[in-house]
Order: structure tokens, then sequence, then C-alpha cells
């Protein structure tokens, strides 16, 4: 019975949280430069569209990477820049290496 009661509480709190993760991520391809480097500037991290199927997380540092990653930077497309530097990305150093895209 309280595995039926825990389901149900589970059930709807999903339905509740359903909407919100259907938000979509601010696409960095419409963004200038500057903009897309604020943003990620002011959040820390960020999760950002980068093409019409492509995401990335995005990190001011490596404060908001796990221990054992490091950071590289990221350059990516933006409205007025080809190749913008918005911030980092957090990278395993062993298996992609420091300094790689």
């Amino acid at each position: 019975m309280r595995l039926v009661l825990t389901c149900v509480a589970c059930a709807a709190t999903l339905a509740l949280a359903g909407p919100a993760g259907a938000q979509p991520r601010p696409d960095i391809t419409a963004m200038s430069c500057a903009a897309a480097a604020d943003l990620v500037a002011r959040s820390g991290a960020a999760i950002l569209t980068t093409g019409p199927i492509t995401y990335g997380r995005f990190v001011r540092d490596s404060g908001f990477c796990t221990i054992e990653k490091a950071t590289t930077p990221a350059y990516e497309q933006t409205r007025d820049d080809p190749r913008c530097f918005i911030g980092y990305r957090c990278v395993d150093p062993f298996s992609e290496g420091p300094g790689r895209p």
C-alpha cells in the first residue's frame, strides 16, 4: 500500500514538473557574442542551443565543473561572430585533454 501511494505521489510530481522541463534553451546562434558571454558569466553555468539539433554546457570557470574535470575555452558561432569566446567547457583531462574543443 505504501509503495502505491509513493508512486502516485511521484506521478503527480512529474505531471506538475512536465511543462517546466519543456522550456526551450537559449539559442546562442540568435544572440550577440556579448549577450552569450554575459549569460554564461552571470549564470555561472548554462546549457545553450548551439545549432538545429545540438546544445552544450558552458561555464564561467572551473568552479562549475566536477572536481575531476578541467576547463577548455569554448568558442561558438553567435549572430554577430562566427568564433565567439563565451566561456569554458568542462572536460576530462585524461580522455578529452585540456585545450581540446
